[in-house]
């Protein structure tokens, strides 16, 4: 059983590298394609139905490029389609969402001291939130509002922050920016797979039947890629949160959030304006300076004013750690060499907040994190980096025999 523990974590390695490989393919095409389309120039030589062009070049060689806004006169024998990264994005971040977040629901996503839920009632959530959110704002865009851009991006402003306060209120700091990334990217990817590549398929089925296309489904899709251009930074930035604990640490993580998405405007802002040739607004990194020093203010106010408290009582899940035989000695052990980072207030220089959020001061929190202890400093030599408190060959051992004892305890 204790082998299990190895292999789900190759499994939650092997599906995060898919994600970031899928993620690096749908985010550097669609960043592409937006920088292109903001840089079309339109020139009097153009055929007809040719909205602009752009020539490029990279790579030792020249391309010119055309854009058509409905089609062009003739359907061409080949046509790429840009879908299938946005689609493996979303798979293989479900499917980190499941490995790590649904099957370490104890640790991971249930904080009892938030909102004392059962594994089964948090996941169900979880997975209702995600369906949630891709209805309403899909309702939101085909209302009368939808017909005002920028007021529907104002709409779901609102809606995102309130997501990201919901969030806190149900799980743990790190899963509710993980959360909050997952439900801002499926209505991302569902706006690929439910809005923009059905529009361009009815367009490109008029063109072959010999009909004019409707150009009102190409100006929908270019609506819903506009909302994708300004969710995705923020987004990059929730999937990476779960290793820096500054960010979801705090009872204000989901001010933090809604700040984390203004951001990712204004960032987005100098690109767009940027690639459109309509000068350096230098403003937006002014800004972007501001919101994130704010952001780091936010993440370290002290604890009297965020009502932060402590828990030292074991959770049923992980009771078999702390009534191990061998857990007293690996508590001494964890108290020497451990500690003097993974506490509320770190003793090592340089480090101001525990690793991950990871903090191992009282049983309750040992036992939580077991498994972890057993992989980066049992059975790895992870922790401590550069084994900088001398960990012992004979102290790893230790461990490794108190996660295998417990496991194999818990079997019989």
């Amino acid at each position: 059983m204790y082998e299990y523990a190895i292999a789900w974590e190759w499994l939650a390695f092997a599906a995060r590298w898919f994600h970031v490989v899928t993620a690096i393919a749908w985010i550097g095409s669609s960043f592409y394609f937006i920088a292109l389309d903001l840089g079309l120039v339109k020139r009097p030589h153009l055929p007809p139905g040719a909205y602009g062009e752009e020539w490029q070049v990279h790579g030792g060689g020249f391309y010119h490029i055309q854009k058509y806004l409905v089609a062009p006169a003739q359907m061409p024998e080949h046509l790429t389609w840009f879908k299938y990264e946005s689609y493996f994005t979303w798979i293989s971040g479900f499917l980190m969402l499941c490995i790590v977040y649904y099957g370490g629901a104890d640790l991971f996503l249930i904080d009892p001291h938030v909102l004392d839920i059962t594994p089964t009632v948090a996941i169900l959530i979880s997975l209702a939130s995600l369906a949630f959110g891709w209805l309403v704002y899909d309702l939101l865009c085909k209302s009368p509002l939808g017909r005002n851009t920028w007021g529907l991006m104002a709409v779901l402003y609102v809606v995102l922050v309130f997501m990201a306060w919901g969030y806190t209120q149900l799980f743990t700091g790190r899963a509710a920016f993980l959360h909050l990334g997952a439900f801002t990217a499926t209505i991302m990817s569902a706006n690929v797979f439910m809005i923009i590549i059905p529009n361009q398929k009815i367009v490109v089925a008029d063109l072959i039947a010999g009909r004019t296309p409707d150009p009102k489904y190409g100006q929908i899709a270019k609506q819903r890629s506009l909302h994708n251009n300004y969710l995705t930074l923020p987004v990059i930035f929730f999937m990476l949160s779960n290793h820096y604990p500054l960010a979801f640490g705090t009872a204000f993580n989901w001010v933090i959030a809604a700040l984390v998405f203004l951001m990712g405007v204004t960032i987005r802002h100098w690109f767009n304006t940027t690639h459109a040739r309509k000068g350096r607004p230098t403003w937006t990194w002014i800004v972007t300076l501001v919101l994130f020093i704010l952001i780091m203010w936010l993440s370290t106010v002290p604890k009297l004013l965020t009502g932060e408290t402590d828990a030292a009582a074991v959770a049923p899940a992980f009771q078999q750690f702390a009534g191990d035989q061998h857990f007293p000695a690996v508590k001494q052990l964890i108290s020497t060499r451990c500690s003097m980072c993974h506490a509320a207030e770190p003793a090592y220089e340089g480090i101001v907040r525990p690793p991950k959020g990871v903090m191992l001061e009282n049983d309750a929190e040992i036992a939580a994190h077991a498994r972890e202890i057993y992989i980066q400093a049992g059975r790895s030599h992870a922790m401590p980096p550069g084994n900088i408190t001398d960990i012992t060959p004979d102290e790893r051992k230790l461990l490794v025999a108190w996660f295998e004892s417990a496991v194999e305890g818990q079997k019989q």
